[in-house]
């Protein structure tokens, strides 16, 4: 076993958060979904496992996940290739709803155990897609707000590109900011297809 698949065994049988996660509104148990390998050379970084991900134990089986392969322009197969693309996520697992049905934040736990032992040993990465403000704050340093990360994406460009979630409820955000689909999304297509070639 590589050092690697001993890392993903280790992540998949994590059970930190257990009771955090029966005290949820959703009151379910923790199931790690990874989804890399060494070899990949493009990085995508989100927040957390949504609910139908920990149904389906495989990272974006939603709409975001439509959205996302569409602004990347990666076919289904590409972004599944996990030669190609690794997804971590700053939680492995679904952190659950609030009484309010609002989506928990990834509990800070999963990351100060898992990550700073797991990204150097994605050491082929070319790219990397930061999703979300939480990703940005653990790639890129510091407390900037999505909307100015975002706005400056020129600044971690051709290595770092931060973005948005993908959600639906960002859809009105993309509206408001039509410069994203204009001037990001074809830099940031063409920097992928120079990754995969």
């Amino acid at each position: 076993m590589t050092k690697m698949e001993g890392l993903e065994q280790d992540i998949r049988a994590c059970r930190l958060c257990a009771e955090r996660f029966a005290a949820t509104a959703t009151g379910h148990r923790p199931r790690p979904v990874t989804w890399f390998r060494a070899s990949a050379r493009i990085l995508i970084a989100g927040q957390a496992p949504g609910a139908r991900v920990h149904e389906s134990g495989k990272p974006f089986t939603d709409p975001s996940g439509d959205r996302l392969r569409d602004w990347l322009g990666l076919s289904e197969a590409q972004f599944y290739d996990r030669d190609l693309v690794a997804i971590v996520p700053m939680a492995f697992c679904f952190p659950g709803y609030s009484a309010k049905k609002a989506d928990l934040p990834p509990p800070a736990i999963c990351r100060s155990t898992w990550h700073d032992r797991l990204m150097p040993e994605l050491s082929r990465l070319q790219l990397r897609i930061l999703v979300g403000g939480y990703a940005h704050g653990y790639h890129l340093g510091g407390k900037t707000s999505v909307q100015a990360r975002v706005a400056q994406w020129r600044d971690h460009a051709p290595q770092d590109f931060p973005l948005p979630h993908p959600s639906w409820r960002n859809t009105a955000w993309l509206k408001r900011n039509p410069w994203f689909e204009a001037e990001l999304l074809p830099v940031l297509r063409a920097r992928v297809q120079e990754v995969i070639a």
